[in-house]
């Protein structure tokens, strides 16, 4: 009788909690079980304490959160030695140096396949203390490369960076489940009305407020225009007709398309080419017309023009939502041909092989 092939999924989040997870591997479970390919999660979190760690406050709480995190890896590691081949997402734990990683690859000589979604060497915040940055250790991020049997990453820049420390560098694309996201026809405004709309967690909500000025003008100037917020936290937008629509997974796809045009916007930096784009995939595969940055992985998902638009100043923000807005037949071509890219390259159904082939 054949061995069964098995898999240690080694996660920062619970299951079914963080868009990175589901959308990157977790909805790819049942593929791995046609395959008769074993399985188990292990989250540096237990779910009561991820809601812990990202609320306000509770510093006592988040202090135990992650001792307890560490204890779970510890115990963890009969798990990790029994598994042929072991799955990072992004690290073993949110501080300190690449312990558990390096375990695994050196002391229990196990296959990494170690997969990331964000420019994690960098960071996004402004004037970060020294203390943090030694406290996330965010140069272990090339040693777990390096360790790596395989590396997956979600884009061309971030798997640029990984090519410098490991030759074996897969591009795994974030993906929709277009089964689920099904999309419903639409035709002209929700009513009276027409709805612009942003997703995402509470760490992008800063980048939507950038584009607040630009909101403000649309607000003024079209009477029949609001706007809809669904996220983990309420955004700070100063806007009278705004929607705020607390993300729930049960209901993320009827509250997506409330959605007459998408935005996503975003600095050029370079943790921003880290981006893989996927709120501009979820708008695409519900055929909602998006707007977005003129950044990173959004110029290889989106042909200006064709199927999206791109941006690089609040001039173009203001004329291409305007430009939509006032164009009905431009918004539905925009949607269908959106759809017609997440099937084609973006998909569980189109990006399966890759994902299985990480296992090869």
């Amino acid at each position: 009788m054949v061995r069964r092939k098995s898999i240690l999924f080694v996660t920062p989040y619970p299951i079914g909690e963080a868009p990175s997870q589901r959308f990157r591997f977790e909805q790819y479970f049942d593929k791995l079980e046609a395959h008769s390919i074993e399985f188990e999660v292990q989250s540096f979190l237990t779910t009561g304490n991820w809601r812990v760690f990202y609320s306000s406050g509770k510093a006592t709480l988040k202090a135990l959160a992650l001792v307890y995190g560490f204890w779970r890896r510890i115990v963890g590691l009969f798990a990790a030695w029994r598994a042929d081949y072991i799955f990072i997402h992004r690290e073993a734990s949110p501080i300190g140096p690449p312990i558990f990683e390096w375990i695994y690859a050196k002391v229990f000589r196990k296959k990494i396949i170690y997969d990331y979604d964000d420019a994690i060497w960098l960071t996004d915040k402004r004037r970060e203390s020294l203390l943090h940055r030694l406290i996330k250790s965010r140069g272990k991020i090339s040693s777990i490369c390096k360790w790596s049997f395989r590396v997956s990453c979600g884009n061309a820049f971030l798997a640029a960076y990984a090519q410098q420390f490991n030759s074996n560098v897969i591009v795994n694309p974030t993906t929709i489940d277009t089964e689920r996201m099904i999309p419903r026809e639409r035709s002209g405004f929700h009513g009276d009305n027409l709805v612009i709309g942003w997703t995402g967690s509470h760490s992008t909500l800063k980048y939507l407020e950038q584009l607040e000025r630009v909101l403000q003008t649309l607000e003024r100037e079209q009477s029949k225009v609001s706007f809809i917020v669904i996220a983990d936290k309420p955004p700070a937008l100063k806007l009278d007709r705004l929607e705020f629509v607390p993300w729930n997974e049960s209901t993320e796809v009827a509250d997506l398309l409330k959605i007459d045009i998408g935005i996503m916007p975003l600095p050029d930096d370079e943790w921003s080419k880290g981006k893989c784009g996927f709120k501009i995939l979820q708008y695409m595969s519900l055929c909602i017309p998006s707007v977005s940055a003129k950044v990173g992985a959004n110029t290889d998902i989106v042909k200006h023009g064709e199927n999206g638009f791109l941006c690089s100043s609040e001039d173009q923000w203001l004329a291409y939502l305007r430009q939509l807005i006032h164009d009905e037949s431009l918004r539905q071509q925009f949607g269908i041909a959106g759809r017609e890219t997440v099937l084609l390259r973006y998909s569980v159904t189109s990006n399966s092989s890759t994902f299985l082939s990480l296992f090869a």
